[in-house]
C-alpha cells in the first residue's frame, strides 16, 4: 500500500506555491521566512558572545585567583600560615593552596606612577593553585631557571607586572621599578615619610582581562612580609579546587575544619554581582532579541490572513465537499510552520556559521571600515569570545516554533469559520 500526504499537508504545499497573479503573496512569504531567519540568527549569534563573554571572564578571573580565599578576622591576618595550609590541604575536594599577601601600592618608574595592588606569593605552590605558567609572557633569566628547577622562587629583588601595568610604566624585564608605600611610613625630622623599595623586573605576565593586567604586581612572599612589616602573618590562604562548581562545599568543610575567626570567600561569592549581572544581560538580550522573532510573526500572520482572503471560495468548496474545520484549521497550522521551520533552520544555520567565524568576520569588518569594532580598554578582554551553548540553541529554536505556531492561531479559526453558502455565491 502506497504511503500518501494527508490532504491537508498537500494543500498546505500547494498554497505556497503563489500563481502568477499572486507574486506579491509568494514576496511576502519570502519576506516572513527572512525575518524569522534573522531573529533566530541574531539570538543564536547574541547569546553565543554573552555566553562565550561569561565563560572567558570566570576563566581568566580563576586563572590569576584561586577558586576560594581563605582569611582571617582582625587586622594582622593568618598568624599560623603553615597550620592553616596543613588543614586546608587535608579538607576533601581541595587541589592546591597557596598562602598570599594582599596591599595597595604606588609603583613609579621612568617618572611614571601607577596605583596596584602588590600581591606576595609562595610561587611554589601559587603555580599550582593558579594558572601562573600559562600568563606568564615574558621573564628574566633568573626566573626562568628558577621556574625550572624542582622549587619555584622569584629571584632576590624580583616584581612581575602585569602587561598594561608595564607598558604605563613604561618598563621591560630587567628595568627598575620603585614601590612607594604611601601610608605605614617611617617618622623623621620632616614628619611621616613613605617607604621605598627598589624592585627589577622579574617577568611581565598577561591574563587577558585588563583588570588585572593593569592593576596587579607580584613579589615573593618573604619580601612582601618585611616590606609590610607583617612578621611571619600573611593575608590569607588562596585555594584551588577539583570541581568549580562545588566550592561553596569545599568552602564549608574549611570553615567547619578552621572555625572560627576564619572565613571563607568563593570565587561566586567574590564575583557575585559581576557573574549576575552577566545573566540579568543574557536574559534582557534573549527577550529583547525575541521581539525580531515576533515581528516576523506578524509577516506570518498576514501572509496566512491574505491567503484565507483569497482562497476563501477554495475553503468553501471543500466545506461543502465535507472538510470539517479542524482540518481546514491544519491546513493554515501547517502553512504557518513551514514558513517558521523554514527561517528557523536557515537562522540556525546562519547564526552557528557566524558564531563558530566571529574572530576572522570581526577582524574583516574592522579591516574594511577602518575602525575598532572591540576596543580591549572597554570590554577588558584582547578578543571576542563566542561559545556555543546547545541548551541554548534548543531554547531558541523551541522559541521560534511556538512562536510560528501561535501566528497561525487567527488565521486558521478565520478560514474554519467561512460559511460556504455565502463564499460560494458571492465569490
Amino acid at each position: 500500500m502506497a504511503w500518501s500526504l494527508p490532504y491537508e499537508v498537500f494543500i498546505s504545499l500547494r498554497y505556497l506555491k503563489a500563481k502568477r497573479r499572486q507574486r506579491s503573496l509568494s514576496v511576502i512569504t519570502f519576506i516572513s521566512i527572512a525575518g524569522v531567519a534573522v531573529g533566530v540568527m541574531a539570538l543564536i549569534v547574541v547569546m553565543a558572545v554573552m555566553s562565550g563573554f561569561e565563560f572567558d571572564l570566570r576563566n581568566k578571573i580563576l586563572g590569576t585567583n584561586a577558586h576560594i580565599w581563605v582569611l582571617r578576622y582582625g587586622e594582622r591576618g593568618i598568624e599560623d600560615p603553615a597550620a592553616a595550609l596543613a588543614a586546608v590541604r587535608e579538607v576533601r575536594g581541595v587541589r592546591a593552596a597557596s598562602p598570599f599577601t594582599y596591599n595597595e601600592v604606588l609603583l613609579t618608574a621612568a617618572g611614571r606612577t601607577a596605583g596596584t595592588v602588590l600581591r606576595g606569593i609562595d610561587l611554589a605552590s601559587a603555580v599550582e593553585a593558579t594558572d601562573f605558567r600559562k600568563t606568564l609572557k615574558s621573564a628574566s633569566p633568573e626566573l626562568i631557571a628558577a621556574m625550572a628547577g624542582p622549587r619555584p622562587a622569584f629571584p632576590p629583588g624580583g616584581i612581575v607586572l602585569g602587561s598594561y601595568l608595564a607598558s604605563s610604566l613604561g618598563v621591560s624585564v630587567g628595568s627598575p621599578v620603585d614601590v612607594l608605600l604611601p601610608l605605614g611610613g617611617d617618622l623623621s625630622p620632616l614628619g611621616v615619610m613613605p617607604r621605598l623599595r627598589r624592585f627589577s623586573v622579574a617577568g611581565i605576565f598577561q591574563v587577558g582581562f585588563a583588570e588585572f593586567d593593569s592593576k596587579l604586581a607580584m613579589i615573593a612572599i618573604p619580601t612582601a612580609q618585611q616590606l609590610f612589616r607583617m612578621g611571619p602573618a600573611v593575608s590569607g590562604v588562596e585555594v584551588r579546587v577539583t570541581d568549580i562548581y562545588r566550592a561553596a562545599e569545599v568552602a564549608e568543610a574549611i570553615r567547619a575544619r578552621l572555625t572560627f575567626p576564619y572565613f571563607t570567600r568563593t570565587w561566586m561569592e567574590l564575583n557575585r554581582n559581576f557573574f549576575s549581572a552577566l545573566r540579568v544581560e543574557r536574559i534582557v538580550m534573549f527577550v529583547i532579541l525575541t521581539m525580531i522573532v515576533l515581528v516576523a510573526a506578524f509577516g506570518i500572520i498576514s501572509t496566512l490572513i491574505m491567503l484565507v482572503m483569497q482562497k476563501r471560495k477554495e475553503i468553501a468548496v471543500l466545506k461543502s465537499m465535507g472538510a470539517t474545520g479542524t482540518s481546514l484549521m491544519a491546513v493554515f497550522i501547517v502553512q504557518g510552520m513551514i514558513i517558521g521551520a523554514a527561517g528557523t533552520i536557515l537562522g540556525l544555520l546562519a547564526g552557528l556559521g557566524i558564531a563558530r567565524n566571529l574572530d576572522p568576520i570581526v577582524a574583516a569588518v574592522e579591516w574594511v571600515f577602518g575602525f575598532k569594532a572591540f576596543p580591549q580598554e572597554v570590554y577588558l578582554l584582547d578578543k571576542l569570545p563566542a561559545r556555543i551553548l546547545w541548551p541554548d540553541v534548543v531554547a531558541i529554536t523551541v522559541t521560534a516554533f511556538l512562536i510560528s505556531f501561535l501566528a497561525t492561531i487567527i488565521p486558521s479559526r478565520q478560514a474554519a469559520r467561512v460559511d460556504p453558502v455565502v463564499a460560494i455565491r458571492y465569490e
